[in-house]
């Protein structure tokens, strides 16, 4: 999912390389009827992006998903729930 969301950035003219682009993923596991299976997992996205881009990142963020082929395989069967927080470097 962060590949994705960072190629969809890249088309936007917002780097992701170093310090400027995190991700911290956590995740539920629950027993069905004996047996353990991924229910949920949670991504937190933070992201340092250059001046006046912060409205291009949060607007890819809302699209990135679908273009996601792990996301988009494992969606309805696993919940997905991601967030962004964007802060803007000085210029």
């Amino acid at each position: 999912m962060m590949g994705t969301l960072a190629t969809v950035l890249a088309g936007k003219k917002i780097p992701t390389f170093g310090d400027r682009f995190r991700a911290d993923a956590e995740g539920d596991i629950e027993d069905e009827g004996g047996v353990m299976r991924i229910a949920r997992i949670r991504v937190r996205y933070t992201l340092k992006c250059p001046p006046g881009k912060a409205g291009e990142a949060k607007e890819a963020m809302e699209s990135y998903i679908t273009r996601c082929p792990a996301a988009m395989s494992v969606r309805g069967c696993i919940s997905l729930e991601d967030s962004l927080e964007v802060s803007e470097l000085a210029g």
